[in-house]
């Protein structure tokens, strides 16, 4: 959810727009994890997995073949194009990396394995952002659109429905999740934004940008329009066609009037308009933020009072996967959530699901600057030795608590009609 630097592949989100693969982490871990022994076997232990990069990387796949002698095959493709796959090809992929908002579609195919949680070894762990919408701390966080929590669960191991209450049987198991907001370059601002409606000032007629991708474009469009006063959502993330047709009118008239500079797809495409100084003002993902500052440009990750756009993802299989390769499924996943792919996804400016395992995986200087909202003790360094952030800094939005804490919505549900994207790709092309 392509890469063109070792930086940037590490760190993108959503490089699977342009189809590549996700690479490098940002820094290497403080521990190794032990208790994955491999054992040679004249049967090579293989798993085709099918995502978007979002938990994809080279060193992930090194460490994993290196500890549990599993060799993974990354099949990366867009949003769109992995759903389709699901529906069509269920036969093509072992593991599946997908977001919660495509469970809807996912799960009435019948071409996903619901797995176990018993065999989930972390799964207790699991942050409750996931198993109940709260943080660990016990406070709620908002819940429209598709949070994960609503569609955690199914009633059966072969069950097309999703159950309200917690079941033994998952739709994904958790892995990655993170509180997305507005980008600024504060240097070019030179004043305080507090808002989603600063997307929309005509202040920044033409220096202006938000992403091209539906489920997650049009919840920030919403996120502006209700910050506008001119509606209030019921759920931003299930809209109404009438909701749908009046954001995009509105979004709409804000683009045939010259406001926005571009429509972002890529990671890369994200970092080249703020750090050129193209936009100033844009839809934006914290490790992309981070890039912009390592490269020595200001750029704020800016919290605003109307809170945050969530994501999550999670991993199942193919309803094909049987015998052994579901067993090297199960411990595939569960070296996932044992900590030191959970520390390599939190340095890139993500949280783990399993909050404990990752700590464990890094120092204390770091999880203090990511988790806790404290300033750096040492620089924050990137693989190839650039400085990512100096000693002394703090992260944009505070600590876990204060981030998580502030979400105010889900990305949106994919109705089954596609209405909203369609309305989506039409403002697009206006």
């Amino acid at each position: 959810m392509t890469k063109s630097s070792k930086l940037n592949r590490g760190v993108s989100r959503r490089a699977v727009l342009k189809g590549a693969a996700g690479a490098v982490g940002l820094a290497a871990g403080s521990g190794a994890i032990t208790g994955f022994p491999y054992v040679y076997s004249a049967d090579p232990k293989v798993l085709r997995y099918l995502g978007t990069a979002v938990n994809e990387g080279d060193e992930i796949s090194k460490k994993c073949l290196e500890d549990t002698g599993i060799k993974i095959e990354y099949i990366t493709a867009t949003t769109d194009d992995v759903t389709k796959r699901v529906i069509t090809q269920p036969n093509s992929f072992d593991v599946l990396d997908t977001e919660y908002f495509s469970l809807k579609k996912l799960v009435p195919s019948g071409n996903i394995f619901a797995l176990d949680a018993k065999k989930i070894k972390e799964f207790d762990n699991i942050t409750p952002v996931f198993t109940k919408g709260q943080l660990p701390n016990g406070k709620k966080i908002g819940d429209q659109g598709t949070a994960p929590w609503k569609v955690l669960y199914l009633e059966g191991p072969n069950s097309k429905t999703f159950s309200k209450t917690p079941t033994e049987f998952v739709t994904l198991i958790p892995t990655v999740y993170n509180a997305d907001t507005l980008g600024i370059r504060p240097d070019l601002i030179k004043r305080p934004i507090s808002s989603w409606t600063e997307l929309l000032n005509s202040e920044f007629k033409g220096k202006a940008s938000i992403l091209n991708i539906p489920s997650i474009g049009i919840m920030d469009a919403a996120m502006v329009v209700e910050a506008t006063g001119q509606h209030t959502y019921t759920d931003k993330g299930n809209m109404t066609k009438a909701e749908i047709d009046l954001t995009m009118k509105i979004m709409t008239e804000a683009k045939k009037a010259g406001q926005f500079r571009a429509f972002w797809k890529d990671f890369n495409e994200s970092v080249n308009l703020m750090a050129s100084g193209e936009t100033v003002i844009q839809s934006m993902w914290s490790p992309a933020v981070t890039k912009v500052r390592s490269m020595g440009i200001p750029c704020i990750f800016q919290p605003l009072k109307e809170g945050y756009r969530s994501w999550a993802s999670g991993f199942c299989v193919s309803k094909a996967v049987s015998g052994p390769k579901l067993d090297w499924a199960y411990e595939f996943v569960n070296w996932y959530l044992s900590g030191w792919a959970g520390a390599y996804l939190n340095r890139q400016g993500y949280y783990s699901a399993v909050l404990s395992t990752a700590k464990a995986n890094m120092t204390a200087d770091e999880w203090g600057y990511w988790m806790e909202g404290k300033a750096a003790v040492s620089d924050i360094k990137a693989p190839d030795g650039t400085v990512l952030e100096k000693a002394g800094a703090k992260r944009d939005g505070g600590s876990y608590d204060d981030r998580m804490g502030a979400v105010a919505c889900w990305n949106a549900v994919m109705d089954e009609n596609d209405y909203m994207v369609r309305k989506w790709n039409e403002f697009i092309a206006a």
